[in-house]
């Protein structure tokens, strides 16, 4: 869509070098979820969150199978750095599909979970999804619509997650915060 480049190419006339290196290294933070598989990972080791830590686990793997394995390749939307022939990245050429953006979508399905288990993490994490999901357009990588879709898959998939998976953790493997 011609707004999506005219936004993405508006986006271009605010880099500076000092927010280019911050942009690039908050992208790093979403990159194969990283930042957030540590987190389920961290809440699962804890007796305490183990609940949320399995809620967080299976939301990152929901993200993973209908993100990447099934739309992803199904839409196989182009990277818009493609589309116009941008040159001028500040990280590397991707090999995947742009739409829906990955760091978007498992982003917000950690921040949502952890926004249910404790509002004032949560309002952290979301935060930093959102700062995550915006690197993606400042560096040219999304399509304005790849990280609202990823916003929406990765806030649905929690909700799921939360209503559906939660309530049926067998008692031996939950936590003691429930």
């Amino acid at each position: 869509m011609p707004w999506e480049i005219d936004f993405l190419n508006w986006l271009q006339t605010i880099h500076n070098p000092i927010l280019d290196k911050l942009m690039v290294g908050i992208t790093y933070l979403g990159s194969g979820g990283i930042l957030w598989i540590i987190i389920a990972l961290c809440l699962l080791l804890n007796k305490k969150y183990r609940t949320w830590g399995i809620v967080a686990a299976a939301s990152l793997i929901g993200c993973l199978i209908i993100g990447n394995l099934i739309l992803k390749p199904l839409v196989a939307r182009t990277r818009p750095y493609d589309v116009v022939g941008f040159t001028n990245l500040l990280v590397g050429r991707l090999s995947d599909y742009s739409f829906p953006s990955g760091h978007t979508y498992a982003s917000f399905a950690a921040a949502t979970v952890l926004f249910a288990m404790n509002k004032k993490w949560g309002t952290c994490a979301l935060i930093v999804a959102a700062f995550i999901s915006f690197s993606r357009l400042y560096l040219y990588v999304h399509f304005p619509t790849d990280v609202l879709a990823g916003f929406v898959i990765g806030v649905v998939i929690a909700l799921f997650c939360i209503q559906f998976i939660k309530p049926r953790i067998p008692q031996k493997w939950r936590g003691e915060l429930n």
